[in-house]
């Protein structure tokens, strides 16, 4: 049978000239006011996902999309061969928000030892936005690599970012490091402005690329850590010899939990942002049965509270029952260097139906999900994508080792407890002395990539 494609921008505009036509008058498109997808994108990982609208090719048995979905872009992806299971503009460019702080991590983490200790000058904090979300880094005081990273991950902390910055060689030598990046990921929608995500003019991602730097990221052990630690102790001023600590808590609510989220089943991470341009952006990864899914959500429309994880939940859900069932309409490409010798992933222009499993096998992609985007009807058959090769996420191996999402990432304890090991739950309150010289940690604090925690009831802050 032929495939049948229907787009909700065709069918609105047949509508409104049929209205015309005879004689009656249009009503005001909600749509019109809003911002609009470009009629082609970039084709990076297959044709479709180059295409606005929503694209899916369900199976036999494969459940239909959630209703209601408001973001502006998002992508549901298979960690471990890459495989694309869904996605709605997926390469629509839109400001990440403090969701790059992912490839910020993943660029500059491989280049610091997390024990390696950095005093603060004045300096390294300035240039921040007004109203950067602050993890509280105060100058002339002294923090670990590992203390600073905590700080991006779980505060999101822009202060960080910049003292890592200014430890790399400063804010402009990490934005140029980070748009290479980048490009070696095969992320060719996002240009970096500010290395903290803050809104600035020209500054863009979108769901695709995000979901790549999230893959990749957690290559890295210790990203993987950070990412999944819902509590810590950071280091505050000093009263007196001792150093005083405080708790935070990280502001991804699929891992900590809201008022009106519950803590995802499986969840492991990864990274949320929020800004006045971008809205609320979120990556998350999680794993149930053996399957470690992505996803990425931006700027969803709706004005409910929390609605970028509660979206992020509902496609994690779907992807999970429709995974057995439903045929990749792309792929996660892998890193430069790592990418088959017949270009698949690559920016080929090659159609999602090329037989290949690298954006949709089979003749009939796409089920609608009733948001009006582009779809197709449902046909039985066609093959699975192929498991994609890609290089670890860390430049110094780039091109060495030949990696995928480890098989037993996360690790077995994140079924067991819910959350996953390396993770960890510092406790609340407990004044920490620096000087102490035992293991290279301070006194009564709990190492970050230990994998040990103490469940602590902590109050919520805000982003």
């Amino acid at each position: 049978m032929p495939t049948s494609h229907v787009t909700i921008r065709g069918a609105a505009l047949a509508a409104a000239a049929t209205l015309l036509s005879l004689g009656g008058v249009a009503p005001a498109a909600a749509q019109d006011d809003k911002p609009r997808p470009p009629d082609q994108m970039s084709n990076v990982g297959g044709t479709l996902l180059g295409q606005p609208g929503t694209h899916v090719d369900l199976g036999t048995g494969a459940p239909e999309l959630p209703k209601k979905l408001t973001g502006r872009s998002w992508v549901v992806a298979d960690a471990e061969s890459g495989a694309v299971l869904a996605a709605h503009n997926a390469h629509w460019k839109l400001p990440p928000a403090s969701t790059l702080k992912m490839l910020f991590a993943e660029t500059l983490l491989p280049l610091f030892n997390k024990e390696e200790k950095h005093k603060v000058a004045a300096e390294e904090l300035e240039g921040m936005g007004e109203g950067s979300s602050l993890v509280g880094i105060k100058e002339d005081l002294t923090y670990t690599v590992r203390e600073l990273w905590l700080g991006v991950f779980l505060r999101s902390g822009n202060d960080a970012v910049h003292v890592l910055s200014a430890m790399n060689g400063g804010v402009d030598a990490t934005v140029q490091a980070m748009n290479d990046r980048a490009r070696e990921l095969g992320a060719e929608d996002t240009h970096v402005v500010s290395p903290d995500g803050y809104d600035a003019k020209g500054q863009t991602s979108s769901a695709y690329d995000l979901t790549l730097f999230a893959r990749a990221g957690m290559q890295n052990p210790d990203f993987r850590a950070y990412a999944a630690t819902p509590r810590a102790k950071f280091p505050g001023g000093k009263k007196g010899k001792k150093r005083e600590y405080f708790e935070i808590q990280n502001t991804n609510r699929l891992l900590t939990g809201d008022v009106d989220v519950d803590v995802y089943k499986g969840i492991a991470g990864i990274k949320n942002g929020n800004t006045t341009n971008a809205g609320a952006t979120f990556t998350g990864v999680a794993e149930r049965d053996g399957r470690v899914l992505l996803v990425t959500v931006m700027h969803p429309d709706e004005d409910e509270s929390n609605a970028v994880y509660k979206e992020a939940g509902k496609l994690l859900d779907w992807g999970f029952k429709a995974a057995p069932a439903v045929q990749p309409v792309g792929e996660l490409v892998p890193p430069e260097g790592m990418r088959q010798e017949d270009g698949a992933g690559q920016d080929s222009g090659k159609n999602a139906d090329d037989g290949k499993g690298t954006a949709g096998s089979g003749e009939q992609p796409s089920a609608s999900d009733g948001t009006g985007a582009t779809t197709a009807h449902e046909e039985e058959g066609g093959g699975v994508g192929t498991a994609l090769a890609i290089t670890i996420g860390s430049v110094a191996l780039l091109a060495i080792v030949a990696y995928v999402i480890h098989r037993r990432w996360p690790l077995p304890d994140l079924v067991g407890r819910g959350r996953p090991g390396g993770a960890i739950e510092q406790e609340a309150g407990h004044e920490v002395d620096p000087d102490d010289k035992g293991d290279g940690d301070a006194e009564g604090a709990v190492d970050a990539l230990s994998g040990d925690a103490a469940e602590v009831p902590a109050e919520k802050k805000l982003e």
